[in-house]
Order: structure tokens, then sequence, then C-alpha cells
């Protein structure tokens, strides 16, 4: 059973509770890293959910994302998701910025990240269904279409004014 903690809207840890709980509507914040993986060409890394996931099943989404579990540093919560979603392990990841993102069933306290890297990808098929390079016009396209994740889709509005894509 997956235990996460709890956290209050400045991040802080202030108790724990178990995956099923987080994610059944109680909104009780919880903190996630999320990685955007960009080639040198400019491109964005994006995976696709597995259906078999209790969260927006079968949309693309977020290069990397994961929950933090109790007892573990969001530093150690990222190098560990990307390990097991994408065999990467030499990488430097930018932090980018934090946010709560809420939705009808969870409430999250999202780090985000990025990192260029163009090294060989290793994607593991439980995590996610498939993944590729998309190229930032094709990701555009696809905006507001119910193609990508409501999250991704946020982050990404923000990717674009940050990073002037």
């Amino acid at each position: 059973m997956e235990i996460f903690p709890l956290v209050d809207e400045e991040g802080t840890v202030i108790g724990k509770a178990d995956r099923a709980t987080c994610h059944n509507g109680s909104l009780l914040l919880h903190p996630v890293i999320h990685l955007h993986v960009f080639n040198s060409k400019g491109e964005l890394y994006l995976q696709k959910r597995p259906m078999h996931k209790d969260i927006q099943p079968g949309k693309w989404d977020t290069s990397v994302g994961g929950h933090v579990d109790f007892g573990e540093t969001v530093e150690i919560a990222l190098e560990r998701e990307v390990r097991e979603e994408l065999g990467i392990t030499d990488y430097q990841p930018t932090y980018l910025w934090k946010y709560i993102f809420e939705s009808t069933i969870e409430r999250e306290f999202v780090y985000a990240y990025s990192t260029v890297y163009d090294g060989e990808l290793h994607p593991d098929p439980h995590e996610l269904e498939e993944g590729r390079f998309w190229s930032i016009d094709e990701i555009k396209a696809k905006i507001g279409k119910s193609f990508f994740t409501t999250n991704f889709e946020g982050e990404f509005e923000k990717l674009t004014e940050l990073l002037k894509l």
C-alpha cells in the first residue's frame, strides 16, 4: 500500500494517507513531481498514461510524473520516478516552479522541473503505455481537444511563457 505525505499550502508535511484516500475525492493535498524532458532540438517528450491508471487513463501527459512517498524528499522522489518511468539516471534537472493542482478527485502540490536529454530512454511499459518526443507545434495543435491531461495543459501554458516556446 502506497503512503503519501499530506502537506499544507506551503509544502510542509502535516500527516500521511494512503493512495486510495488521496484519490477518492478527499482533496487531501499531497506532493508530486513532474519533469519535462526536452531534447536538444527543442522537442518535448510526452508519455501516454496506461488505461489501468486511476487518474486520467489513456491521455498524454508530462514526461515524468509521480508521487512523493511518505518519508521521501522531493529530490529523491524525482530521481526515483525518472529512473522508474524512463530509465534515466544521468540528467540535470532544473527547478521551474511549484503550484497546487486540484481536480474533482485529488489535490496535488506539484514540483515542476525540466531537463534537456539526448540519451537513450527506456520507458517502463507498466508506468506508461507509450511515449515520444513532440514538436511544440504538434502539442499546440492538440491543446484543448481532450487529448492531454488537464494538468499537463496548464503546465504547458506556463512552460511556453517561461521558456518562450
